[in-house]
C-alpha cells in the first residue's frame, strides 16, 4: 500500500471535565454525624487531629438555690393581729418566763441587738426610766438578746436597769418574732437581731409592730401608744 492511500487512523477525542455541578451530584452525600460522635472522632485540619468540643447542655439545677439564711426568717411575715408565737426562756437572774406568764396583760417586747453597747444601753435605760407609768397601765416590759444569761446580768447591774432581760441564745424566738435576720456594716454583712419592739394585747394578739427602731424616743412613743390602746 502507498503513501498516498495509508489513512491516517483518527486521534482520540479528549473527553471534556464533566460540570462542576454534576461532579457534586455524582458524589455520594454524607449524613451528619450526631454531637456524640462528632465530640469522639476528631476532625483532621492541616494534618493534625483536632478534638471536638463536646455541645454543652445546660440542665436545671437539680435543687433550687438557696436564698441568703437571713431570708429564712420563720416570723419574717409576722403582722399585727397575730397571734403572738409562744416562748419559755431564761432571764436574769436565774429564773424562766414565758408568754404565758403574761396572760390578761399587755407585753411590751424590745429586742436589742447587744447588751452593753451604746444603742442597746439608752434604749434599756429609757425603758427602765418609764417602767412604773409602764406598770400603772398593767403593761410588762422584758428586753430580749441572743446574750447569755451572765452577760445579761451584768448588763443589769452595771446600769441598774430594772426591767427584765431575757436570754435567747438559740434564736428560736428571735425567729418566731422575724427580728433575726441579715444585716451590714463596715461593708460587711452578717445575720443578727434587727432592733424591734412588740406590743402584745390582753388577747395574746399583737398590737403594734415597730421595725428598724431608732432609740431616741422610742420609749415613750410605746408607751403612748400603750395609753391609747
Amino acid at each position: 500500500m502507498s503513501k498516498k492511500t495509508r489513512k491516517k487512523s483518527p486521534k482520540p477525542v479528549p473527553r471534556k471535565p464533566a460540570p462542576v455541578q454534576a461532579r457534586k451530584l455524582a458524589k455520594p452525600q454524607r449524613t451528619k454525624s450526631s454531637p456524640a460522635k462528632a465530640a469522639k472522632s476528631g476532625a483532621k485540619v492541616a494534618g493534625k487531629a483536632v478534638k471536638a468540643t463536646p455541645a454543652v447542655s445546660h440542665k436545671a439545677a437539680a435543687k433550687p438555690l438557696k436564698k441568703a439564711d437571713s431570708a429564712a426568717n420563720t416570723g419574717a411575715g409576722l403582722s399585727e393581729g397575730a397571734k403572738a408565737p409562744a416562748f419559755r426562756l431564761p432571764r436574769d437572774g436565774g429564773a424562766t418566763v414565758s408568754l404565758a406568764d403574761y396572760a390578761g396583760k399587755k407585753l411590751v417586747l424590745f429586742f436589742y441587738p447587744r447588751a452593753d453597747t451604746p444603742g442597746c444601753t439608752k434604749e434599756a435605760i429609757d425603758f427602765t426610766r418609764l417602767a412604773r407609768a409602764f406598770a400603772d397601765t398593767e403593761t410588762a416590759v422584758l428586753g430580749v438578746s441572743a446574750d447569755p444569761p451572765k452577760a445579761q446580768e451584768a448588763f443589769r447591774d452595771k446600769h441598774e436597769l430594772v426591767t427584765p432581760l431575757v436570754s435567747d441564745e438559740t434564736h428560736q424566738m428571735l425567729e418566731a418574732y422575724g427580728v433575726w435576720g441579715e444585716k451590714s456594716m463596715y461593708g460587711k454583712t452578717f445575720l443578727g437581731i434587727l432592733r424591734t419592739t412588740i406590743l402584745i394585747g390582753t388577747n395574746g394578739r399583737i398590737i403594734r409592730i415597730w421595725r428598724h427602731v431608732r432609740v431616741d424616743g422610742h420609749a415613750d412613743e410605746v408607751l403612748a401608744t400603750v395609753r391609747a390602746a
